[in-house]
């Protein structure tokens, strides 16, 4: 899991938009401007929320973590947005569902059997109500980040003031 990019211009608060698709988008431009993803990065992460969503309905804080294929990315990535108001993701695995998500976990990997070590990562971060809470309340994007790498276990990740 090395070389992961993960900086404060990678954690956006209070996200405005109308739905996911606007929410992924924001997302991945913010990606694709600092060239961590490519351009194709944008279509293909909406395409996947639409085929495969990853709403997850936790306990108080829903979350999404939204990624796609591997050829889209140039350098692994995590961004993270809180969003202003809730916006409706569909359940993963349930296309019919939908959750109202308020943190979103963006992940840009270019190897695929990096993934599943942050996926499991993620999904203990999140099952941790009090966790999400921080997450939501922190408005301090710095002290953030290194809470977030603490959480993750992943003290070599790219960014901030190391």
């Amino acid at each position: 899991m090395r070389d992961i990019t993960f900086d404060e211009s990678l954690i956006l608060y209070d996200l405005e938009a109308e739905n996911n698709e606007e929410v992924l988008a924001k997302m991945a431009r913010n990606l694709a401007n600092k060239s961590l993803v490519k351009e194709s990065y944008i279509h293909a992460v909406i395409e996947r929320e639409r085929a495969f969503p990853t709403g997850l309905p936790t306990q108080g804080v829903s979350v999404a973590i939204p990624h796609t294929d591997v050829e889209h990315v140039i350098q692994k990535a995590i961004s993270v947005a809180t969003l202003k108001q809730p916006v409706p993701f569909a359940v993963m695995g349930e296309n019919d569902r939908t959750t109202p998500v308020q943190i979103v976990f963006m992940l840009a990997m270019n190897e695929a059997h990096t993934q599943p070590t942050l996926l499991q990562k993620l999904m203990q971060l999140i099952q941790d109500e009090k966790a999400l809470k921080y997450i939501l309340t922190e408005k301090n994007k710095t002290t953030l980040r290194h809470w977030i790498v603490e959480r993750l276990g992943f003290h070599h990740l790219k960014g901030g003031d190391q």
